[in-house]
């Protein structure tokens, strides 16, 4: 019976094989051309019943069979026989596409491949367009392409074979990629960059330039593919394939490096934008290699740190001058009588017309002025950013600033509302201008990013806040609420001027934040009798808070101290490459 509440499980690629199997066992055309019975599978073929174009589970015919497992005397029966097998692709949804050449270039089969070549096999339009073929982690992404499949098994006589009968170097699959863009993303790298040379030098030789410069459907170069990826080896291959020999002198040498596709002068999408703002954190190894190394230190000395630090020093002075502003602002002492014996205030806040009467009220508007046009500034230069944030991840991204982009968009906000409230004598200013002032001030930190020794430690901030702190809290929240309701059921039945902290639910769980963070001992009234299961739900609460959790998130922000702190010289350069100040209309040559 089908239950249709029940989702019905994805079928694997080993049930699938089995399947497979079980047909090829059913089917004596295709039993006969896997375990190669050239004199059966050829009197097959003389059956008039027997339909050669019969295909498996997954789609494959007996020339697909036959191919795999490498029966080249079944190969040419079939061929022989049924030439229109050459060319004809298996249809399910995982292997879609794929024809025997496909399979003869993964097996590395010269042979069958040359006889499959000589029978008019496609070699330029035929894709394998399955899942099975597409670029996910649990399988392998060899392109579409017959030629592409060559290059990546690293068999330079395939590929020179492919290319003499008309193979397209410049064919791209589905996601625009080219084979070179596909060989960036290989495993085995130096045999990538053999293939890479071979098919460039022979496109060279024949057509020219252009192949290199072909872009995927995401806007990138194989050079930005492999900055992007991560790919160290690949990148210098292709780095100082470029550069040229200026001169040399006994071990010296000077090289020019070309930064065409690198800087992120007049290149929107630059190998040093994508190696920063990149998810893969193989990426930011590029910043160790030339020239990229030396690029983001030539640009952060004559450029990024005179900027950083000019804006730097501006900031800190608009935010003494918002401090004085806010400090200062206009109150007065309350109209009416407290009535009320915890109510303890004694100054509200002015009305418009009272603010800006004295020479100290004109002092402060001018202050008041400077924080308002800064804050418009402000959120001007930083609208851009917003387009950035286009996943939450953004603001764990603590190399491109991370929460402080928040931040400093929030603050602005802040600062309209409290304009808006000062114009129109509404209460309660303190509480935009309170969080605006945390917000501003907090945001100093950002530029920590500016010096050597403090960089590390902002990254160190947003990784634990983000990450173990986040962890922690969530626990944190479980053992709160779990202890505060079973302290509030003990004293239940109590009577309530004697209990302490624990009158109330709401109060219970304040009091037990409390004791979680060691703020406060017991606030229990130990002058009465105490229930007995107060005792034994006390001491479990303070072995897991204080013993187990707090040493838990020490131990959790040690950790992240550690990894951070082995990363330090690469999160910096990072984080040079991240800042980017005004720059020259000419860019020197890196030697």
């Amino acid at each position: 019976m089908n239950l249709w509440w029940k989702p019905k499980p994805t079928e694997s690629i080993c049930e699938i094989n089995l399947r497979q199997q079980k047909r090829i066992q059913e089917v004596p055309l295709l039993y006969c051309a896997q375990r190669n019975r050239v004199r059966a599978l050829k009197k097959l073929l003389l059956c008039k019943a027997i339909n050669p174009l019969q295909t498996g589970v997954v789609g494959e015919t007996a020339l697909h069979l036959a191919v795999l497992h490498d029966n080249l005397e079944s190969v040419k029966v079939l061929i022989e026989r049924s030439p229109e097998l050459v060319n004809m692709p298996m249809t399910s949804d995982l292997y879609k596409g794929q024809t025997a050449l496909h399979i003869a270039v993964m097996r590395q089969n010269l042979a069958i491949a040359q006889e499959l070549i000589n029978n008019k096999a496609d070699v330029y339009s035929a894709r394998a367009v399955g899942t099975f073929f597409q670029p996910k982690p649990t399988s392998f992404y060899y392109g579409e392409h017959v030629l592409s499949f060559a290059a990546c098994v690293g068999n330079a006589e395939l590929v020179r074979l492919l290319l003499l009968h008309g193979a397209d170097a410049q064919a791209k699959d589905s996601h625009g990629n080219t084979i070179l863009h596909i060989l960036t993303l290989q495993p085995n790298k130096m045999t990538a960059c053999q293939m890479y040379d071979l098919i460039v030098n022979y496109h060279m030789e024949k057509y020219g330039l252009g192949l290199e410069e072909l872009y995927n459907n995401d806007g990138l170069t194989p050079l930005k593919m492999a900055a992007l990826e991560g790919n160290t080896v690949m990148f210098q291959h292709l780095v100082q394939k470029k550069r040229q020999l200026q001169w040399t002198f006994g071990p010296i040498s000077c090289y020019l490096y070309d930064l065409t596709e690198i800087d992120t002068w007049e290149d929107p999408q630059s190998v040093l934008d994508l190696v920063v703002s990149g998810k893969k954190k193989e990426a930011r190894q590029i910043l160790d290699l030339s020239p990229v190394k030396e690029l983001v230190n030539r640009k952060w000395q004559k450029f990024g740190r005179p900027y950083f630090w000019t804006l730097a020093a501006l900031y800190i002075v608009y935010m003494i001058i918002v401090s004085l502003s806010c400090v200062n602002r206009p109150l007065k002492p309350r109209p009416d009588n407290i009535t009320n014996p915890r109510d303890i205030t004694l100054l509200v806040q002015k009305t418009l017309n009272e603010s800006y009467v004295t020479s100290k009220d004109y002092l402060r508007l001018s202050g008041e002025i400077i924080t308002v046009i800064g804050a418009f500034i402000i959120l001007l230069l930083k609208i851009p950013d917003l387009f950035q944030i286009q996943e939450a991840r953004f603001l764990t991204q603590a190399v491109q600033g991370g929460p402080f982009t928040l931040i400093i968009l929030s603050y602005p906000c802040l600062v309209v509302v409290l304009l808006i409230l000062r114009l129109t004598n509404t209460d309660g200013e303190v509480i935009p201008m309170s969080m605006l002032l945390v917000l501003g001030w907090c945001y100093v930190m950002y530029f920590a990013r500016g010096f050597q020794m403090l960089g590390p430690f902002t990254i160190m901030i947003h990784k634990m806040i983000f990450g173990d702190l986040l962890r922690f809290c969530w626990l944190m929240v479980v053992v709160i609420f779990g202890f505060a309701t079973a302290f509030y059921i003990i004293f239940q039945t109590e009577d309530s001027n004697q209990l302490g902290h624990f009158y109330d639910y709401s109060m219970s769980v304040f009091s037990t934040f409390e004791l979680f963070l060691n703020v406060i001992n017991s606030p229990t009234n130990y002058d009465v009798d105490l229930p007995y299961m107060f005792h034994i739900v006390y001491f479990t609460f303070t072995v897991i808070a204080n013993l187990l959790m707090l040493n838990l998130l020490i131990a959790m922000m040690g950790d992240t101290h550690w990894r951070v702190a082995q990363d330090r010289d690469e999160l910096w350069r990072a984080q040079c490459g991240g800042e980017e100040g005004p720059q020259s209309t000419e860019d020197p040559p890196l030697r």
